[in-house]
């Protein structure tokens, strides 16, 4: 019997994907529930998985296409005689056709030998595939350090590199061999065409137009950081004992970020058509960095969490972008947004607001600087750039520079924080 493998409910508004790597070919066995391919959203990456065991069959679109909401991708034949025949024929890990090239007769060191295959099927993607052809290699016989095991370029590359470790010395080559010339304009000059996954599309399609449709100022400020760092010098031990998670400096900033909106609504405010809609609450997007791109999750009613809720949640968001498993409701419906850059090392920088929200913060690495203390006397201290950017339609320059002052109020005396203040 065979049973269709359509494309899944992708979310609210979300009608197509596009498929970004098929982890499985024609004819493979498959189990229930294994994932067979990738699809891209313009949110996140969504992996369709088998719907019940069986042997794979022909795929109905290619790597790249753009597919609708319950398209057929494909086939799963699940007779006990497809099954048998699958399993008992070899599934090499790369097909005849895109066997590497036989070597060059000139005098050039050759590769170690492959280790002889496992005879277990591996998926690839293309970029990785490409590597394992250039270098010869076993893809069965590398340990895959990305997600469900699959090998990644830099497995491929760390196994290249133990494999040429291991290559005996190549013999002194003949003179006229020595000579041979180099054809010329190639080393170096490699190019190569990706197609933009949809993720980044929509990244790219989304900042363009805040910069088009929001008059975007940026105000600075610094802020010292010694008594957060005290503080979470002081209570990191326990807070982890206690909790189970590390304190960060997240924490600090979203609770700040908190109050300071509070002081300010215009910037946790949007605006929609000729209306202004404030918000009585704080749902903060937070940047985080996931394989495909940069995505923002929303810590929902940050105003009501303790310092440890936001750490779990920041900690667990930044797991899931990294494994692609973050889902559509949980990138959606922030109020304001924070970036922190300083973990990357930028000392500054000009965030792009997050339509339709109005304002962004953006968090710098910390330095050791002179400054002047109250006393007259210069002292080092570490010290961090606050950048605020904002929507200049909404929130006047007054505004976004005392909310600047408020946020470096609480960091530089974080006691605000406990008595809201």
């Amino acid at each position: 019997m065979s049973i269709e493998v359509k494309v899944p409910v992708l979310g609210e508004s979300i009608s197509e994907a596009t498929i970004g790597e098929w982890l499985k070919k024609p004819g493979d066995t498959v189990a229930a529930d294994e994932p067979i391919a990738s699809l891209e959203t313009d949110k996140v990456a969504v992996e369709v998985p088998a719907p019940a065991a069986g042997v794979l069959g022909q795929l109905i679109f290619s790597e790249g296409d753009t597919v609708q909401v319950g398209s057929i991708l494909t086939t799963i034949e699940t007779s006990g005689a497809a099954v048998a025949t699958a399993a008992a024929a070899p599934q090499p890990a790369i097909a005849k056709s895109e066997a590497a090239p036989a070597p060059a007769a000139v005098a050039a060191p050759a590769p170690a030998p492959a280790p002889a295959p496992t005879g277990e099927p591996v998926s690839l993607s293309p970029a990785v595939r490409r590597l394992v052809l250039e270098h010869g290699l076993d893809p069965t016989s590398i340990k895959g350090t990305g997600k469900d095991g699959r090998l990644t370029k830099e497995d491929v590359l760390a196994a290249a590199a133990e494999a040429a470790k291991a290559a005996p010395a190549p013999a002194a080559a003949a003179p006229a061999a020595a000579a041979a010339p180099v054809a010329s304009g190639t080393a170096g000059r490699e190019t190569e065409r990706v197609r933009m996954t949809r993720i980044r599309q929509t990244i790219a399609k989304r900042l363009k137009s805040a910069q088009e449709n929001a008059a975007m100022l940026t105000t600075f400020n610094d802020v010292d950081m010694t008594a957060v760092i005290e503080a979470r010098n002081k209570y990191k031990d326990l807070f982890e004992k206690k909790h189970g998670i590390r304190l960060g400096f997240m924490g600090f900033f979203a609770k700040a970020a908190c109050l300071a909106l509070k002081d300010v609504p215009a910037v946790n405010a949007q605006i929609d058509g000729e209306e202004i809609v404030y918000h009585n609450y704080a749902d903060i997007s937070v940047a985080v960095s996931a394989p495909n791109g940069l995505v923002v999750p929303v810590i929902r009613n940050a105003e009501s969490l303790s310092f440890a809720g936001i750490e779990k949640t920041i900690a667990d968001f930044g797991k899931r972008a990294k494994d692609g498993t973050l889902k559509m409701d949980e990138m959606t419906g922030g109020t304001f947004t924070i970036s922190n850059g300083g973990v990357f090392g930028s000392l500054m920088s000009t965030p792009i607001i997050n339509p339709p929200q109005s304002a962004v913060l953006g968090l710098h690495r910390i330095d050791q600087r002179p400054v002047v203390m109250p006393d007259g006397s210069i002292a080092a201290r570490p010290m961090m750039y606050l950048a605020l950017s904002y929507d200049h339609r909404l929130i006047d320059g007054r505004e976004a520079v005392t909310f600047l002052v408020r946020i470096k109020e609480a960091i530089e005396d974080p006691t605000r924080l406990l008595i809201d203040l």
